[in-house]
């Protein structure tokens, strides 16, 4: 992907040397985009269900604390310079596009880096949720440390495939400005057996928006040989049938939360072909 170093984006929230931050607390925010990656490997790993912790089981919280550590600070610059660039470019493009095609103004979301733990809107935030965006607070929670897990644990390597990352959550917040977050919650809450194919259809409608974000990016002439590769690689690495095959070499398709390997890359395709929101219409079919 082309792109300049420009410094530490504004809305960034740099909480990574921050101490006392807060351990992970049950019934905190929804699992990320990779929160279903890790506690899938570790649930397979101690032969236990971490889900039905997330979801709110019983069971003390976490009491990792994050501790100052400049040298790995100075190793991660370059990495949050390029998260610094993709998330004002996400963002500049979505205060274009959504007034555009819905009427809806666009404001910014914040992007809250940490290590460890720390707090959010939704509640505590650890490592092991991996990236997400809570609609309390308009924020985006990262560990950098999340990419690495990403590119050497589950095969989806590539700056693009980071950036997909980022402008999945992001298209999370673009689902809180429309209203879709908050009627789909409701749903749920009032019907908890649509609650799962409500999650897929949400997740992968921001899989959608992220393609959306891409295809301004291809318009741009920011997109280089390889790159919508690498965000497919990444939707497909972080697909439930995937993750559920890799722990426990059973998939489960009526657990799925986020949808297959095969979904996730069908609608980021559709958002990146048609640069549209109303490609993205991920309620109105059957998967």
């Amino acid at each position: 992907m082309k792109w300049l170093p420009g410094g530490e984006s504004q809305d960034i929230e740099d909480r990574r040397d921050d101490s006392g931050g807060g351990g992970f607390q049950i019934g905190g925010p929804h699992i990320g985009i990779g929160g279903a990656v890790i506690l899938m490997i570790l649930s397979f790993v101690f032969r236990t269900n971490l889900f039905s912790l997330v979801g709110g089981g019983s069971g003390g919280s976490s009491t990792a604390v994050s501790q100052p550590d400049p040298a790995r600070d100075s190793a991660e610059k370059p990495l949050v310079e390029f998260v610094s660039f993709v998330l004002d470019d996400t963002q500049k493009a979505w205060t274009q596009i959504l007034p555009e095609q819905t009427g809806t103004a666009y404001r910014h979301a914040k992007l809250v880096l940490f290590r460890d733990s720390t707090q959010s809107g939704c509640g505590g935030a650890g490592a092991a949720t991996g990236p997400f965006y809570c609609p309390e607070d308009e924020r985006v929670y990262i560990d950098l440390g999340f990419f690495d897990e990403l590119s050497r644990r589950f095969g989806a390597p590539g700056q693009f495939a980071e950036a997909y990352v980022l402008a999945h959550e992001l298209g999370h917040h673009v689902q809180k400005l429309l209203g879709i977050e908050g009627k789909v919650h409701q749903l749920q809450e009032s019907n908890a057996r649509m609650a799962k194919p409500l999650s897929v259809k949400l997740e992968l409608q921001a899989d959608c928006f992220a393609g959306v974000w891409a295809h301004s990016t291809q318009q741009r002439g920011l997109l280089e040989k390889g790159d919508v590769e690498s965000a497919m690689g990444a939707a497909s690495a972080v697909g439930d049938d995937r993750l559920q095959k890799m722990a426990t070499g059973h998939i489960s398709p009526e657990s799925f939360t986020h949808g297959s390997s095969q979904q996730r890359m069908q609608w980021f395709s559709a958002g990146l072909e048609s640069g549209t929101i109303s490609a993205c219409n991920t309620f109105g079919t059957q998967q």
